[in-house]
């Protein structure tokens, strides 16, 4: 027995981003531990929760709104990333591979919303 939204391979994606932004996040100097860390490991969670929260609901229009949310969160993850490479936390070469996770996840999520329903 699982839920729907379980099923979803933005959630997956998003549940697999976050996981790896937690990592990053632990990597950066102990002074980012309330300020970058913090905001990257909480947007980076509020990705998927969001998709989760929003599935349950019966509105088209409510669903598409948490989901609007996510997206959000996802621009918020990429803006930590561009400070983290500035700050010499990430190298140019990860932060190509999280850029792009990101950006994918993006597109999926975008397309997933405009899927649904008013």
């Amino acid at each position: 027995m699982k839920f729907k939204f379980e099923d979803l391979i933005i959630l997956q994606k998003g549940m697999n981003l976050g996981e790896e932004m937690n990592a990053l996040a632990y990597k950066f100097p102990k002074e980012e531990l309330y300020n970058l860390s913090s905001q990257l490991r909480r947007a980076s969670d509020s990705i998927a929760l969001n998709i989760s929260e929003g599935s349950i609901l019966q509105s088209g229009p409510e669903y598409r709104k948490f989901l609007g949310y996510s997206i959000r969160s996802l621009a918020e993850v990429v803006t930590c990333l561009h400070k983290a490479k500035r700050r010499n936390y990430l190298s140019e070469e990860n932060f190509d591979i999280f850029y792009k996770n990101c950006f994918d996840l993006m597109n999926m999520t975008i397309a997933f919303r405009n899927k649904i329903k008013y």
